[in-house]
């Protein structure tokens, strides 16, 4: 994963090595006749001068763009918005890894509450929002898996209302 993680860093400075360099050297073309070689400005040739100052105006515009597309417009934001108000996950649904990790700490809460009324009031109502949880067909088609790709089925979970496993089996799939 961290390296992974390093590749996704270091793309965004290769990206721009790329830009600079493609778009510099297609460009230079169309512009090297306004840049004499034999010229030299503080003891650097006028080839030098002007492939640099192409590639900074590459950098510049590339810059320019993506901070008009991200801060000015806020397309990215938007759209990332709109992708999380539109995924069950992000909002009210739990994938079945967290089905099982919520139902274990919802019981072990529950052990270290000593009676206090909120935090029980608190575990009686994430019992029920994973009893839901456990009623939707992802918690199914991943049961489903369970069952097929480890030696064991899946136990009776004592998150879980008491049937809900053996529902699950029972849930016909259609791919």
């Amino acid at each position: 994963m961290r390296q992974y993680w390093r590749l996704q860093q270091s793309q965004t400075l290769i990206s721009m090595v790329f830009w600079c360099t493609t778009l510099t050297l297609l460009i230079w073309p169309y512009v090297s006749w306004r840049f004499q070689s034999e010229k030299e400005t503080l003891g650097i040739p006028m080839t030098y001068w002007g492939l640099g100052s192409i590639a900074v105006g590459v950098l510049v515009s590339v810059l320019i763009v993506g901070y008009i597309y991200d801060m000015i417009f806020a397309l990215w934001k938007e759209q990332r918005t709109v992708d999380t108000e539109r995924n069950p996950f992000g909002t009210y649904a739990l994938i079945p890894a967290n089905i099982v990790q919520i139902g274990m700490m919802n019981h072990l809460l529950r052990d270290k509450a000593d009676g206090d009324e909120k935090i029980l009031a608190t575990c009686d109502w994430i019992d029920q929002w994973l009893a839901w949880c456990g009623s939707q067909e992802i918690w199914a088609r991943s049961q489903h898996f369970w069952d097929s790709e480890f030696s064991s089925k899946v136990p009776d979970l004592f998150f879980l209302p008491d049937d809900a496993v053996e529902k699950a089996r029972k849930v016909k799939l259609e791919d």
